[in-house]
């Protein structure tokens, strides 16, 4: 992500409410209690004290805003994040049992951006390793269709669009996220819709794969 972005993240950290739900349903049945589980891009940690409070023992998260780790430790002193200074995560190769993905593919625009961080993804993960994924897709409202075919013509891919504040973002056509998630064998995909952090519905989707 560009280094504008990140400070755009930085700024923005203590205003933005994040509204993806965890599907706590889904997550018990696929991930195990003493799952050693990483968070990326935890924000300010709410999906990590979520789980914790689900029974999970073993949860970190890491973000690539201090600011928003800032944020975390001062909401939920217990939990265990850090700052991702670098594209490459700091862990090893088959050192975890589960990766959570949480609306963050919106915020990297660029194709090989996503699949590298899914590739990162693929290589902590030990063999039949889990990762969810949920985030947004294409909507086809006039306000949504309007502000892609008007960022398309400078970011060439239709879906991204700016926030007022600066932020850039994208919703995602299904086709992408069959794409984006080959690198695992899937088992479970379900379109849905989720709040946005600011206000309004959004198309989504939820995708639970293994290695």
């Amino acid at each position: 992500m560009k280094d504008i972005q990140k400070e755009i993240w930085n700024k923005a950290a203590y205003n933005k409410e994040f509204t993806t739900p965890l599907n706590k349903e889904l997550c018990v049945r696929n991930i195990n209690k003493e799952a050693e589980i990483l968070d990326i891009g935890c924000g300010y940690g709410r999906t990590i004290n979520e789980l914790q409070n689900l029974g999970y023992t073993h949860v970190q998260g890491i973000d690539f805003s201090k600011k928003m780790i800032e944020r975390a430790k001062q909401l939920y002193p217990k939990i265990n994040v850090s700052v991702q200074k670098e594209k490459t995560i700091d862990f090893a190769d088959n050192s975890l049992d589960a990766v959570l993905i949480f609306a963050v593919l919106t915020c990297i625009t660029k194709d090989e951006e996503q699949d590298f961080l899914l590739q990162e993804a693929k290589r902590i993960l030990r063999p039949g390793g889990i990762i969810y994924i949920n985030d947004f897709l294409i909507n086809q409202d006039e306000r949504n269709c309007q502000r892609y075919e008007t960022f398309y013509k400078k970011y060439n891919t239709y879906g991204i669009f700016e926030l007022t504040d600066g932020l850039c973002l994208r919703h995602h056509s299904i086709e992408r996220v069959k794409k984006c998630t080959l690198p695992f064998n899937c088992i479970h995909f379900e379109t849905t819709s989720f709040p946005t952090m600011n206000g309004n519905y959004s198309n989504a989707y939820i995708f639970i794969g293994k290695k």
